[in-house]
């Protein structure tokens, strides 16, 4: 008879689930998870924060494909994770939160870290449940699994008290589940399918959106989304990042980030959730034919009309749809509607101010700058964006060349995620990283450059920093232009270039400061060329003016000044 703990029979129902990676913080209530998991042979990858563990959990599950889990310590462990957990939700990511808790015995006795920890978690998870006893941990494990999988992808809790995990039961008593996950792909209903290949087929102007909640419907038909888009020339959007570059290579085939949603006349929305990062879909035209593909029927119709509304896998359903299609006409011989498609990056096709000479920089101009580092000489790195005027800027001059390359943030605009993106997606494929962020951004989990430097992470970090958290102070400066003149700004400011490149010494890396423009992108050659040398992140610190609203902001400016202007006169 050979006795194992729980922490023992966590491990292994992990590694049965297929976990390859855990990202942790440590504390004693859960430690015998650790050793279970790494008995397991489950990568254990500690971070400095617990909320940096599940960002980093996103990223790598982003990158890969593939679900991680979180293990945190009780009570403030617990507690300092569902902003993380929100951001989990709000891109559909598949991640299992393990969070300690007070022993069975001592509940509601005041011992240490006794608290409702299980309450919270429900509010920002799409499941939640506390584990009642050792041997049925197997049995908690399969379930929360079963949740964080379905239709709707998102984060999950499974909270385990401290006693259950130190208990020794009988290794043989153990029952691990078995054959109790679907494995049925929709391929939507057929009458349905047949009425959108119609509109399709017979489409002037068809175009495809694809948003997060596609990404784990794809399957093995993914390459149908592709083939759909050549076969009638039709232009591929992509909404958020977790789909970027999983259709092929978009320097290669910039059909694949063409958003040309705004003129169809059909629209084919796969996994889409039509919030307001889509305009909530006012951007459709009102006579345009709207054909919704989705796992989770309550996004069919969301703000958006359904013509035909399928309930179905999007790679599936696509690849139904595109089977219809080439029996109703011959494939588009000429250019597709929106024109010419001309192979290459994105950089060479900006607007004019990614080419300002002004200064202090224009925060397009370092965009535009550290774009073409990517273009010219690190195509195949990861690419993280992190920040609220520097994402905007940033993400105009980006180029997906294969899946999982793109991480940020998500729905709720968190933002503060970008070193946690790093190490999360670093530890899924090992790739070289470049980390554009904010300096408002940059301080909230800085420390995890420690984690980098640790793990050997060949990162650059490039901070647009205009000394501000610069999305509200670009805001009020117009927005309150008088009370900001009279008594300057409020509580929207930083210290005036602090120097965060000084903070690559700490671990040997490389550091460098810069001011004018035409330095950008010789400080990003000579910084990766180091971190590729030393295995170790490096800081440029780039200046860039704190009064260019982004194309993000200032329509909203110019719609309140607008209206105070029409209330004045």
């Amino acid at each position: 008879m050979a006795m194992v703990d729980g922490g023992h029979i966590v491990g292994r129902a992990l590694a049965n689930e297929g976990i390859e990676k855990a990202f942790v913080l440590c504390g004693g209530h859960v430690m015998p998870i650790f050793y279970g998991m790494r008995d397991a042979g489950i990568e254990i990858i500690d971070v400095r924060h617990e909320c940096a563990a599940v960002y980093s959990a996103i990223a790598y599950t982003r990158a890969s494909g593939k679900p991680a889990v979180v293990v945190t310590t009780a009570g403030p462990g617990v507690g300092n994770t569902p902003a993380g957990m929100m951001e989990a939700l709000s891109l559909n990511v598949p991640v299992l939160q393990i969070g300690g808790a007070v022993s069975m015995a001592m509940r509601d006795a005041g011992d240490l870290q006794d608290m409702d920890t299980l309450l919270l978690m429900e509010s920002c998870c799409k499941w939640a449940k506390k584990v009642s006893a050792t041997e049925r941990l197997p049995y908690y494990v399969s379930m929360a699994f079963r949740h964080a999988l379905d239709g709707a992808p998102g984060p999950v809790y499974l909270e385990v008290p401290t006693d259950l995990v130190r208990r020794q039961v009988d290794d043989e008593k153990i029952n691990f589940p078995e054959n109790y996950k679907a494995n049925v792909v929709s391929g939507g209903d057929d009458a349905l399918i047949e009425e959108a290949a119609d509109l399709l087929a017979s489409a002037e102007r068809p175009a495809v959106i694809v948003d997060d909640g596609a990404r784990w419907s794809l399957g093995d038909d993914v390459g149908a989304i592709a083939d759909l888009s050549d076969y009638l020339k039709m232009p591929v959007g992509v909404s958020g990042n977790l789909c970027r570059g999983i259709f092929g290579n978009e320097a290669e085939n910039p059909l694949l980030r063409t958003n040309a949603m705004g003129g169809a006349d059909v629209v084919l929305a796969l996994g889409c959730r039509f919030d307001f990062r889509m305009g909530s879909g006012r951007g459709i035209p009102k006579d345009a034919k709207v054909i919704q593909v989705h796992t989770d029927m309550r996004q069919i119709g969301f703000n958006v009309r359904a013509d035909i509304g399928i309930l179905g896998s999007s790679g599936a359903v696509t690849k139904n749809i595109l089977e219809k299609v080439t029996g109703k006409r011959n494939p588009k011989a000429d250019d597709p509607w929106t024109g010419k498609v001309v192979p290459g990056g994105t950089t060479g096709k900006l607007p004019a101010e990614y080419t300002s000479t002004k200064t202090p920089t224009h925060p397009a101009r370092a965009a535009g700058d550290v774009g073409q580092f990517l273009e010219e000489d690190a195509s195949d790195w990861t690419i993280v964006s992190d920040g609220g005027e520097v994402s905007v800027w940033f993400g105009r001059t980006t180029t997906a060349t294969r899946p999982g390359q793109m991480h940020s943030s998500g729905a709720n605009g968190t933002i503060g995620t970008g070193p946690c993106l790093v190490v999360g997606s670093w530890v899924a494929n090992r790739k070289p990283v470049l980390w554009y962020t904010g300096d408002g951004s940059f301080g909230f989990y800085a420390m995890e450059m420690e984690t980098m430097a640790r793990l050997g992470i060949p990162v650059v970090c490039v901070i647009a920093n205009n000394s501000s958290w610069g999305m509200i102070h670009i805001e009020e400066k117009n927005l309150r232009a008088e009370e900001v003149e009279e008594k300057g700004p409020c509580n929207v400011q930083l210290a005036h270039m602090r120097e965060y490149e000084a903070m690559a010494g700490m671990w040997g890396g490389y550091g460098e400061k810069v001011i004018n423009h035409e330095d950008i992108l010789p400080a990003v050659r000579r910084a990766a060329k180091e971190a590729l040398k030393r295995n170790l992140p490096a800081i440029v610190n780039v200046e860039v003016d704190d009064e260019s609203p982004s194309p993000f902001i200032a329509p909203y400016i110019n719609m309140i000044k607008d209206s105070k202007a029409k209330a004045a006169s």
